[in-house]
């Protein structure tokens, strides 16, 4: 069955840097595309960055220029590095992905952004 596990999040200081990883199983990850979202409290969860099984990839405006989207398809892993953390960034974040017309989620892993 797909799984998708999230690790890498934790407190960070405004302007800091986090790197996210999500290890996928259960599915074929290279012909996959990979998403990673984000809910913040008593909000709804957002998109933040995909990539595509041929490694193409696209951000939200509001984390454009600050974060990157990759996948080791070696290690079926995808990878989301942010830079210039920015206490808006705050939130659970999630990495999904879409077969046969049904999107799986991983549980989450908390992002804090705080002084």
């Amino acid at each position: 069955q797909v799984q998708l596990v999230e690790s890498g999040g934790g407190l960070v200081q405004p302007g800091g840097s986090l790197r996210l990883s999500c290890a996928a199983s259960g599915f074929t990850f290279s012909s996959s595309g990979m998403n990673w979202y984000r809910q913040a409290p008593g909000k709804e969860r957002d998109f933040v960055a995909e990539i595509l099984p041929g490694g193409r990839t696209s951000y939200a405006d509001s984390v454009k220029g600050r974060f990157t989207i990759s996948r080791d398809n070696a290690k079926n892993a995808v990878t989301l590095q942010m830079n210039s953390l920015k206490p808006e960034d705050t939130a659970v974040y999630y990495c999904s992905t879409n077969r046969n017309f049904r999107t799986y989620w991983g549980q989450g892993t908390q992002v804090t952004v705080s002084s």
